[in-house]
């Protein structure tokens, strides 16, 4: 079970309060990003093109993925979340960034 913090206004829009948990295992492999959030945008369809552009599947450019206090945002999108994030012992933290000052 992958534990998944949203920022709030994608909380609101896919009316969830707290984290979401997403059942990711399978016979696909090891749990990655593009699982995650493949599994998240099924899961809340409201959520398509929100976090990641429908047509090329990059992430959005003020979206950043984060787990076990580490950037994932320029991983790739297929590599190998981190053990305890697929463990459930750390949330994969997706967060709005901010520009400007």
């Amino acid at each position: 079970m992958i534990r998944v913090v949203l920022p709030a206004h994608l909380k609101n829009l896919a009316h969830v309060t707290g984290e979401v948990r997403l059942e990711v295992a399978g016979p696909a492999g090891p749990a990655t990003q593009r699982l995650v959030l493949d599994k998240l945008e099924a899961q809340y369809p409201m959520l398509l093109g929100t976090i990641r552009d429908r047509h090329s599947g990059k992430r959005r450019a003020f979206i950043r993925f984060y787990a076990c206090e580490e950037d994932l945002s320029n991983e790739l999108p297929d590599a190998p979340l981190p053990d305890r994030v697929v463990a459930g012992e750390e949330p994969f933290i997706i967060l709005g960034a901010m520009a400007g000052g």
